[in-house]
């Protein structure tokens, strides 16, 4: 083999076995059998001249010369896309698949109603929605951009501030009908609490009161759960006192299904964030959605905007 043989396709195949390390798992992602993603690799490396990963029975690795050849192939898979962008952009048809991950409960009350906003106005535009509460690697699961709620360190992505995500103390009014209605910090020890199992420190509440005093006050009751939507459920049953994000009970709040207790205390807000893999930041069909969530995100109730730098 020469190297007319180095195929967009055999160089897609290496990078997203470099970035995700299984074979297997390129070929579910791909649609093909693993035997073909096998091939795609030894034409590549036979037309290529050198070894460019290393494979155990446990993993495959990046040689050294596949880690440079890997940098480059990158750029030169994003210079095909882009300039195909800029091709289709000539019929101001963009195209495409963008693939996003969401926190689970903010995407299937928010986010999958802007998405499908998003394609009414780009009807050639696919978009992937992967909803979960699990930080995963976006670069290793082929992810452009994610959505997520909470302090971030990945600073290998490009980092866009939604906003902060405000949150209130809930309860059914059958609930409060039945065990009274809290009117000072310390009257929740007495209470059920619904709390979140996998937040940290969701055993204790932090409250500002109206004079600026803090109140740190233990949390904790009979049910516990790990997703949103499951905790609203709990929330609305009746099963105890929450606290929770606006978004997630706006409407019940509305609908009179749900109380704020102690309105005139705060629970800190929790950051929203968008996380761009920076390889797929100048694409153009990104770029769109990108712009269209920053500017819808903050029609959400309880997303208050960043304040714009002085």
């Amino acid at each position: 083999m020469d190297s007319s043989d180095v195929t967009l396709e055999r160089i897609r195949t290496f990078v997203r076995v470099a970035e995700r390390g299984s074979l297997s798992a390129v070929a579910r992602e791909f649609g093909i059998g693993q035997s073909t993603v096998t091939r795609h690799l030894r034409e590549l490396e036979e037309a290529v001249g050198v070894p460019l990963l290393s494979r155990t029975t446990r993993r495959v690795a990046l040689t050294d010369e596949g880690s440079r050849y890997y940098a480059n192939s990158v750029q030169v898979l994003r210079l095909v896309e882009q300039a195909g962008d800029e091709a289709r952009g000539t019929r101001g048809a963009p195209a495409g698949t963008i693939r996003i991950s969401c926190t689970a409960a903010f995407g299937v009350l928010h986010v999958s109603r802007l998405i499908f906003a998003f394609q009414d106005r780009y009807p050639d535009i696919g978009v992937d929605l992967s909803l979960t509460d699990e930080r995963v690697d976006l670069v290793r699961e082929g992810v452009d951009i994610a959505l997520r709620l909470g302090p971030l360190t990945d600073s290998s992505m490009k980092l866009r501030a939604l906003g902060q995500s405000r949150r209130l103390l809930v309860a059914s009014p059958d609930y409060l009908a039945a065990r009274g209605t809290p009117v000072a910090p310390q009257d929740l020890l007495g209470h059920e609490g619904i709390r979140m199992s996998n937040v940290a420190g969701s055993d204790m509440l932090a409250l500002r009161g109206p004079s600026g005093e803090n109140h740190a006050v233990p949390f904790d009751g009979r049910f516990r759960v790990d997703h949103g939507l499951a905790a609203r459920e709990a929330i609305v049953a009746g099963r105890g006192i929450a606290p929770t994000h606006q978004w997630l009970v706006d409407d019940l709040l509305t609908a009179g299904k749900l109380e704020v207790i102690l309105a005139d205390y705060s629970l800190p807000p929790v950051p929203l964030s968008m996380l761009i893999v920076p390889e797929r930041a100048g694409v153009a069909r990104v770029r769109l959605l990108v712009d269209f969530l920053v500017e819808q995100i903050g029609g959400i109730p309880g997303i208050e905007k960043p304040q714009p730098k002085r």
